[in-house]
Formats: C-alpha cells, structure tokens, sequence
C-alpha cells in the first residue's frame, strides 16, 4: 500500500489549490499591470501632445 501524498508530492488537493491560486493570481496581476501600463501610456502620450500645441 501506497503512503499517502505530502503536501509537495504535487498531487495532494493542497498541492492542486496552491497551484491553481498561484496561477489566478498571476493572470489577475498580469492583467492589472499591463492595465496600468496602458493608461500610464496614453496620459503620458497626451500630456506630450499638450506640450507640442
């Protein structure tokens, strides 16, 4: 009979769940980030275009 999975066997349901948060969370900052980025760009793309006229 086989021991049961530890926690850093990678197939313990903790393991799968600390997986599956890591990955959430990264899509969710990833997308935050690059939100931020694209808004940091455009008013500073703007604030460059006032400066012109």
């Amino acid at each position: 009979m086989a021991p049961p999975p530890g926690p850093y066997s990678g197939t313990s349901t903790l393991a799968l769940v600390a997986r599956v948060s890591a990955f959430s969370f990264g899509l969710v900052y990833g997308n935050t980030k690059l939100k931020f980025l694209k808004m940091k760009a455009k008013s500073r793309r703007k604030a460059e275009v006032n400066v012109h006229h």
